[in-house]
């Protein structure tokens, strides 16, 4: 039996026949960039995540680049942000000009760890940008109370957590975040020119913005998996859920869910003494895994010129993460073959 680790034919079957429909509906309608669908999908998402507004930009490092922009952080300006994380968070601060300072993560949920951050705040800080890694929240509500002590912005990379609540609040609705969502008019008025050339009005141009607008295809397809994202979520859940019961006798380290959290598991992620030998045992059995992620943002060569302080927990994390299969399509017997082939391993 082969599991894929993800399959996203799979994933989207269920939705095919309404993907079509919405494609043709754009093609139909002649209008391919800023249109009905994009402004459609921006008020669905915005009311989904409960907030004022959406903005939907090219992609998630846009989105975290702009809102720095929008807010005029850059050159001379720190930004807190994981060290354990995908770099996307790493690059819009440097794509901005500004400073990384990396805070290790909660070895629990490796997450940003709220009681490492207020050391890493200088009279420099101008934001803090914790994700929520693997769909598992960040821990909000210290993160919050310290950038209010502190006066300084509160940015959430949330591109791995839609739908994803903490303490009965939407991820991308608890700092400014996702694709971009926010309460702040004032933000949001700037990020729709900023996305657009700098321009609200055709030809003119109030700042120098750059290209990076959501377009109506891909606005027309996530109006349709908008309508299941729950469900799906739901489902995701589940199959944690199975995973954690059936390993939680093994000396894999499981992950951790936070108080008042409700992750929606976009990854499953264990942790291994000797990853490389559970890695290969289930490849072996036709098991698919992933490593999210291999090498620390620190260790990559992007980043090789600086100077950075020890970082032992990403390291550690980077040496024994391994992401198992996840997907709402997984069936009992999918999560039997996973679990029992995990289990045969360590017997």
């Amino acid at each position: 039996m082969t599991i894929d680790f993800l399959n996203l034919k799979r994933v989207n079957a269920p939705h095919d026949a309404a993907i079509r429909v919405a494609i043709d509906r754009v093609l139909q309608s002649g209008w391919y960039v800023l249109g009905d669908e994009t402004s459609a999908f921006e008020r669905e998402f915005a009311d989904y995540c409960g907030v004022a507004h959406c903005i939907g930009v090219a992609n998630g490092l846009d989105a975290l680049h702009l809102i720095l922009r929008a807010y005029g952080i850059g050159a001379g300006d720190e930004v807190i942000v994981p060290s354990n994380t995908f770099i996307a968070t790493w690059l819009a601060v440097s794509q901005a000009g500004a400073r990384v300072v990396p805070v290790e993560p909660d070895e629990r949920t490796c997450n940003i760890d709220p009681k490492l951050i207020e050391a890493a705040i200088t009279p420099r800080t101008r934001a803090i940008m914790p994700e929520h890694l693997y769909g598992q929240p960040a821990d909000m509500e210290p993160i919050n109370a310290i950038a209010r002590r502190h006066g300084v912005r509160v940015i959430e990379d949330a591109a791995q957590a839609h739908g994803a609540r903490y303490r009965g609040r939407r991820a991308g609705s608890l700092g400014d975040g996702g694709a971009i969502t926010t309460n702040d008019h004032a933000l949001a008025a700037t990020l729709r020119k900023l996305r657009n050339y700098g321009s609200s009005v055709k030809y003119g141009h109030d700042m120098a913005g750059v290209n990076s607008r959501l377009d109506e295809m891909q606005s027309a397809v996530l109006r349709v998996k908008l309508r299941h994202l729950d469900a799906e979520n739901a489902r995701r859940a589940a199959v944690a859920a199975a995973y954690t019961e059936a390993l939680g006798h093994t000396p894999l380290e499981l992950p951790h869910v936070l108080e008042g959290a409700e992750p929606v598991w976009h990854l499953y992620v264990v942790r291994a003494a000797n990853r490389a030998a559970l890695q290969a045992h289930l490849n072996a059995k036709g098991i698919g895994t992933l490593v999210h992620y291999p090498t620390a943002c620190h260790r990559q060569q992007a980043y090789a010129n600086e100077a950075w302080p020890a970082l032992p927990i990403a390291e550690r994390l980077q040496d024994r993460v391994l992401s198992l299969p996840m997907a709402p399509y997984l069936d009992a017997s999918d999560i039997e073959a996973v679990t029992a082939s995990v289990l045969e391993h360590f017997s």
